[in-house]
């Protein structure tokens, strides 16, 4: 299993000491959590894009290519890129670059996004929503291909050969699907044969079981082979040397930004006890001290069948540059090799 993290480089106030960083240090404390991140091994460090005030992701492919140039081994990815909002020719130029000066280290994740801010701010309806998500992942997996393509689709001018560079390192750039909750994400990425990355931030997750499944069975009927129907999981994780303080540490800034977000969807304000379930044994929130969160990576591989990728949200907690720094340390030489050894035990013995 690779295991890595998801930032959203968030940028408001402190959530343990309530100091403010400026946009440009709290940019150069990501890089130095992505260089951290491959110094101790993890496998993947995601970066998302927002078009909001408390982000500092709406220009990803600048922000990777950043991370590109001070690392070696890890891959880097967008967590997600919002497709539908984006001319994919660009969006592929973009990630080809990076694939350059990565020397072949990048992938994508693309989905239609969690927010509705990009579609009004690039001049597009919120109506087309999906229409723009498909047509868009049509044509990028086609550019993927080749490096002259003929198409013509509803939302973006016809190509008619003209070549688009440059290509990248690898020879099939790894893109990934990204998905909430909607059972036509999970087919349609079967159906594709691409990677699956799952958002599961609340709940269960073997509540996602089900849906797993679809993507399985909609990618072996299209004949997809089962090794490359990868399914991956961002959920929302830290780590600290105790569970007390884990838990005390990434509570203010959790309920802070699921209570604001709360606000715009007619969710009920977090408590600490709804925190509490969701951080115990079943819930879908890796927060704790090393081993804890070893058995719960242990449990969500089970829940789900095997999974491939685990990626770790904690930028959305708002935490001091200090603790994200020890949270990657304990995740890179404490949590990761301890559980690829017990996954890769079992899958010996099975």
């Amino acid at each position: 299993m690779e295991i890595g993290i998801d930032s959203f480089v968030a940028a408001v106030p402190d959530a343990l000491t309530g100091a403010s960083l400026s946009p440009q240090d709290r940019l150069a404390h990501l890089l130095d959590e992505i260089k951290l991140a491959d110094e101790v091994g993890l496998n993947v460090f995601g970066i998302g894009e927002h078009h909001r005030a408390e982000f500092l992701d709406s220009a990803p492919e600048t922000l990777l290519a950043a991370a590109a140039a001070v690392t070696r081994r890890i891959r880097l990815t967008s967590a997600v890129t919002v497709l539908s909002a984006h001319d994919p020719v660009r969006v592929f130029q973009q990630f080809a670059t990076i694939d350059l000066i990565s020397r072949g280290r990048v992938e994508m994740v693309v989905g239609r996004g969690s927010f509705s801010e990009a579609f009004p701010l690039f001049g597009l309806a919120f109506k087309d929503y999906d229409a723009l998500f498909a047509e868009k992942l049509d044509l990028l997996l086609k550019l993927r291909e080749n490096s002259q393509v003929h198409w013509a689709g509803r939302f973006r001018p016809q190509l008619d050969g003209q070549p688009v560079y440059p290509r990248p390192l690898q020879e099939k750039l790894p893109i990934w699907l990204g998905a909430g909750g909607t059972p036509e994400s999970f087919v349609r990425a079967g159906q594709l044969g691409l990677p699956l990355m799952v958002a599961i931030i609340g709940g269960q997750p073997h509540r996602f079981r089900p849906l797993i499944d679809l993507y399985r069975q909609a990618g072996e009927e299209a004949g997809h082979q089962s090794e490359s129907l990868r399914v991956g999981i961002h959920a929302l994780g830290y780590v600290a040397d105790t569970d007390q303080q884990a838990a005390d540490e990434f509570f203010p800034g959790y309920a802070r930004s699921f209570t604001e977000i709360g606000k715009e969807r007619g969710w009920a304000p977090v408590t600490r006890s709804h925190y509490e379930a969701v951080r115990g044994a079943n819930g879908a929130m890796l927060v704790s001290e090393p081993e804890r969160v070893v058995e719960k990576v242990l449990a969500f591989d089970e829940a789900l069948g095997g999974i491939s990728r685990l990626t770790f949200q904690m930028s959305i907690a708002s935490l001091p540059h200090a603790n994200r720094m020890r949270a990657i340390e304990l995740l890179g030489t404490k949590v990761a090799p301890i559980a690829r050894a017990i996954i890769q035990r079992e899958s010996l013995v099975s």
